[in-house]
């Protein structure tokens, strides 16, 4: 009983938390959040006796929230200013919104003043359209303003985020799809990329065009674009080069290494004797067998074949139109082949089980120069990446 009281009474603790937090949230002017937690209790259980409190505080923050955003509105239409009309349109969609979003509740009975509650809506829907229209009539004069004085490549940004807002708000206004990609193809920066071998070693191709598959490194800008055949009608602003510095393959090596490995193994078995020769038995009278222990010994010859290659390279960024080296990070990688295989002379019985494994491999071929270098080329392809996918030039 105890239990179930304790229960009831957080519960009711919990509801009045409730509703004091919205009071506060009205008495703060945070009508929106009053109305947010007004509706979502409403919506769980509107005939709740506990949720009444929450019918007069949706009423008179709905009432207050309209008034305020009303006169907001005549405020910026007074001003003149068609920058505010973005505002204003906004303001008129968060209103219809928000009647939408108390008109499925209705009616909403307030059962102490035997009445329903009172929500004075209002159809916007004119004011909507006609405050979208000259916000579509202003924000495509914008940006027709702007690609026909453009100094610099963000005024065409401007003028793209422009029509692509008109474009959302408004679709198929005019020439908005056209402009966008007149905007679009202004506002773009592009990089020229070059890789240069400074070294006697060949890159291997496939290495080459993995550093310069860009699809693959996951570049995240918009306005950026990298060109690996750079195109003549193209006027680049910056250009990136890979500079490989230098790479250096060590020369074939097999390694021996000699170990003499003793051990103490079972070869059979004897009889227990005691110290005069005699046959030690056991409870039941039967002679007690021990396991007969000799040494053996085994030479295990241990060969290491290993070939490393070493790879120097620098990425820099230009600026062309200053001729400026804007930064330059250097990107260095290694890469080793080992390989081990074994013999041995004497009795297998010595060696242990780790060492067994190598007694199954045999000598394999080096691998090649050219495969040498593409492995070594794993980790500059990932710096690479990263540096790439994380660059910003503005």
């Amino acid at each position: 009983m105890k239990k179930l009281l304790l229960l009831t009474a957080i519960v009711i603790l919990g509801a009045c938390g409730g509703v004091k937090k919205t009071q506060e949230a009205i008495n703060t002017g945070n009508y929106a959040s009053a109305m947010n937690k007004a509706i979502k209790n409403l919506a769980d259980n509107k005939t709740k006796k506990g949720n009444q409190e929450y019918i007069y505080l949706l009423e008179e923050a709905f009432a207050k929230n309209t008034e305020r955003e009303q006169q907001q509105i005549a405020f910026l239409q007074n001003d003149g200013n068609p920058a505010n009309l973005e505002t204003i349109y906004n303001k008129y969609q968060q209103l219809k919104q928000t009647q939408e979003r108390i008109k499925p509740l209705l009616p909403l009975y307030i059962v102490e003043e035997g009445r329903n509650a009172n929500f004075n809506f209002v159809n916007y829907d004119n004011k909507i359209l006609n405050t979208k229209d000259d916000l579509s009539e202003h924000l495509y004069g914008n940006a027709l303003n702007l690609l026909a004085s453009a100094k610099y490549k963000t005024d065409y940004r401007t003028a793209y985020e422009d029509l692509k807002y008109l474009q959302e708000i408004n679709p198929g206004y005019r020439e908005t799809v056209a402009k966008m990609d007149e905007a679009y193809n202004k506002g773009l920066e592009f990089v020229r990329v070059d890789i240069a071998n400074q070294t006697q070693q060949i890159i291997p191709e496939r290495l080459e065009s993995e550093l310069l598959d860009f699809n693959a490194f996951g570049i995240d800008n918009f306005w950026l674009q990298y060109h690996t055949n750079p195109l003549a009608n193209v006027d680049y602003d910056y250009a990136m080069n890979v500079d490989f510095m230098e790479i250096n393959i060590s020369p074939e090596r097999i390694n021996e290494t000699q170990i003499i490995k003793e051990r103490q193994v079972k070869d059979g078995w004897e009889y227990l004797l005691d110290a005069n020769g005699n046959a030690v038995k056991d409870s039941l009278g039967n002679n007690i067998k021990v396991d007969k222990m000799r040494t053996v010994q085994a030479k295990f010859y241990q060969f290491t074949q290993t070939k490393t290659a070493q790879i120097g390279a620098k990425v820099s960024f230009t600026d062309l139109r200053t001729k400026q080296e804007i930064n330059s990070y250097p990107l260095s990688s290694n890469f080793v082949f080992e390989h081990i295989f074994a013999n041995y002379q004497g009795d297998k019985r010595a060696l242990e089980n780790d060492l067994l494994l190598y007694l199954d491999a045999r000598e394999v071929p080096f691998p090649s120069n050219e495969q040498m270098v593409y492995d070594a080329g794993t980790d500059l392809k990932n710096r690479l990446k990263s540096i790439v996918s994380q660059y910003q030039f503005n």
